[in-house]
């Protein structure tokens, strides 16, 4: 069974680190390099995706932010970027939250399902959980997530913890506004 690992690995490249890429791209003349590195590890990460990696998805959303940034399309991470808001593990969650500011805009079909998962950090123990959900909705809001999510805002507008108010406040002010 080990041989049949080790062939597999050497037709199927592992990943980069996020480093790794950034040195890569860096380190092209032109920028038909530049892409060839691009699509291969997006290539990659999207193999990642397919085998439902959970240890390795928020390191691949990572990597797919930075190509975003470059200027390439990274939509398919849309739903990883769920998944990963989804987690118990705050770490995955901040990761999932900052693809989704990026990734995400209204005329994709997800709103509702981050809706959803807003509301549930909203009311989550961890205050900055919550200080996640709050920036999040404020950079991302449309009018009808605004209006779903009215009754929590105007809640945590009321908390005693200084942290969560602030954060309110400005969610508040982001979502008077659109």
């Amino acid at each position: 069974m080990s041989k049949v690992n080790k062939i597999f690995q050497d037709l199927m490249p592992s990943p980069l680190k996020l480093r790794d890429l950034i040195r890569q791209v860096r380190a092209c003349r032109t920028q038909a390099e530049e892409r060839s590195v691009v699509n291969k590890e997006c290539a990659l990460i999207r193999n990642s995706f397919r085998e439902d990696d959970n240890e390795n998805r928020s390191k691949s959303i990572a990597k797919l932010l930075y190509i975003h940034m470059l200027g390439y399309p990274a939509h398919f991470g849309q739903l990883e970027c769920l998944k990963l808001i989804a987690s118990p593990k705050f770490t995955d969650k901040r990761v999932g939250y900052l693809g989704a500011m990026l990734l995400l805009d209204e005329k994709q079909d997800v709103h509702l399902l981050i809706t959803n998962c807003l509301k549930n950090d909203m009311g989550h123990s961890n205050h900055y959980v919550v200080g996640l959900a709050l920036c999040t909705l404020g950079a991302i809001c449309s009018s009808e997530m605004c209006r779903d999510l009215a009754n929590e805002i105007e809640r945590l507008l009321k908390s005693n913890n200084s942290y969560i108010k602030k954060k309110a406040a400005l969610c508040a002010s982001r979502a008077t506004s659109t």
